[in-house]
């Protein structure tokens, strides 16, 4: 089962990580996805996921064939 993750804006800059695809033996949430794919840095606060273009909690049950997608939280004035 693979999933494709997406990072978008700061993020993708901090991590320095493009979007890439992860392949799963079984479900993952959110934040276990965040830590397989980042290697375990700390998730910045605030940080928006989705799933299939729909906003998710971090507890999210992921699966295969889905996009999870994370934004920094939005700024400005």
């Amino acid at each position: 089962m693979m999933i494709q993750i997406r990072f978008f804006a700061s993020l993708r800059e901090k991590l320095q990580l493009d979007d890439c695809e992860l392949e799963l033996v079984g479900p993952l949430s959110v934040e276990q996805v965040w830590q397989k794919v980042t290697h375990d840095q700390p998730m910045p606060a605030n940080v928006l996921c989705a799933v299939n273009l729909e906003y998710v909690s971090l507890e999210h049950e992921v699966t295969g064939g889905e996009e999870v997608a994370f934004f920094p939280p939005v700024t400005g004035g």
